[in-house]
């Protein structure tokens, strides 16, 4: 009875090791076979083409943003209220037509009383230089023919002396008193005569040419003044942004409209600095627009970047792209996509991208024959975003493994099957 209990609890023992390594195997067994299936030689399916012929482009490729080649942005000079807006958004205006007026109700009088100021000095001036005013001139005309004619008596009362002292019939104290009345009246001659032909110093000339400077320099600051209450267009074109109304308050510097020939646009494109060596001005470009798919401007580069910004791989430069076309139905200010054609190769064999593989240096696709995948080396020209060119290796009939269906890794000598489609 003793020896029961022992010997039932030695075989629980026995079975249950059993099982444990029953349960091993059958874990060993299992790692084997998933390892067999997942490593061993199964076939795949898998996506192919052939390689096409066409023409290929290398393209470079930015973002950029239309802008008018003429553009004119009235802006606010001073922080002030709109007063009038006599134009509308979309209005075609001329040169000189007004566009917006600043409250300043002083503007127009300063400038005609700086230009009165201006006149006032000028006449002066040619007063000076012609030695006084008409009046001036007629009152010193007056005053030399009068101190003539005193001298002209002098000279006639003391030669009429000199023969009447001859005979005693005039004294020493009679001549002298017609000697000093001579030297007046030739003084008052002098003096007259000088008036007439030389009236003013050249300093008074000088000053009147500083006053004269000085009236033109405060028109000019008035008109400038005046011009920036009374913003007027410097070209003929289209109001295309205008974002104040009325009676706003703007500050300083202010957009207040923008005008420009919006059949003359162009793009300021942002390149790569890798990509811009590859720019060259004249080159023709491709203008495409989210907006409008399936539609695309022709441009041309006018110039290419002379500074690069930002940090990194993200360093840009940025060009002048000219639209060539007819550019109705593309806004200004629009985000686009320009496309450059660096290289052309016509009639030339292609790939997708996606069905070339790269080991180092060394280029290869994987290539169909009979069931299995053969790793075949090219030698690859021109890439583009979607196609490679193929310039050995291949032939147009070639059955070329794209990728393998379900994310199937691609190998030598791995045995596949086509797609069912």
């Amino acid at each position: 009875m003793t020896n029961e209990p022992l010997a039932s609890s030695a075989k629980w023992k026995v079975r249950l090791f059993t099982k444990w390594r029953m349960l091993l195997v059958l874990c060993l067994v299992g790692v084997v076979v998933l390892s067999a299936f997942h490593f061993g030689d199964h076939e795949i399916e898998v996506q192919v083409t052939s390689p096409t012929i066409e023409d290929m482009e290398s393209t470079i490729s930015a973002t950029g943003t239309v802008v008018p080649l003429n553009d004119f942005a009235a802006r606010a000079t001073f922080a002030g209220i709109v007063d009038k807006i006599p134009v509308q958004l979309g209005q075609r205006v001329r040169p000189g037509e007004m566009l917006v007026q600043m409250r300043d109700q002083y503007a127009e009088s300063r400038v005609a009383n700086a230009r009165a100021a201006l006149v006032t000095a000028q006449l002066n001036d040619n007063n000076l230089r012609m030695n006084g005013s008409r009046e001036d001139q007629i009152g010193v005309l007056s005053d030399v023919e009068r101190a003539q004619i005193d001298q002209a008596s002098a000279e006639r009362t003391i030669a009429a002396l000199k023969q009447l002292q001859q005979i005693g019939s005039a004294s020493d104290a009679e001549i002298s008193a017609s000697a000093q009345r001579l030297q007046t009246a030739n003084a008052a001659v002098e003096a007259a005569t000088q008036r007439l032909h030389a009236r003013y110093r050249p300093e008074d000339i000088k000053n009147s040419e500083a006053k004269i400077a000085a009236d033109k320099a405060s028109l000019v600051a008035e008109k400038v003044t005046y011009r920036n209450a009374n913003i007027t267009s410097p070209i003929s074109g289209t109001v295309y942004l205008l974002p104040v109304k009325h009676y706003d308050f703007v500050q300083m510097g202010a957009d207040l409209l923008h005008v420009a020939d919006l059949k003359k646009l162009a793009v300021q494109a942002n390149f790569f600095e890798p990509d811009i060596n590859q720019l060259k001005i004249g080159e023709t470009a491709k203008i495409t627009w989210i907006g409008l798919p399936g539609h695309e401007w022709r441009g041309q580069i006018q110039s290419k970047p002379i500074a690069v910004t930002g940090e990194g791989v993200l360093r840009t430069g940025q060009c002048t792209v000219a639209l060539k076309d007819d550019v109705d139905g593309l806004p200004v200010n629009t985000r686009v996509t320009v496309t450059v054609a660096t290289q052309k190769h016509p009639h030339v064999l292609t790939l997708p991208r996606e069905a070339v593989h790269k080991v180092g240096q060394s280029d290869f696709v994987y290539r169909v024959i009979g069931n299995r995948l053969k790793s075949v080396p090219i030698q690859i020209g021109l890439v583009s975003p979607m196609r490679v060119e193929i310039r050995k290796g291949l032939h147009p009939g070639d059955l070329i493994a794209v990728r393998g269906v379900g994310g199937k890794e691609l190998k030598n000598n791995k045995p596949v099957k086509l797609e069912s489609k």
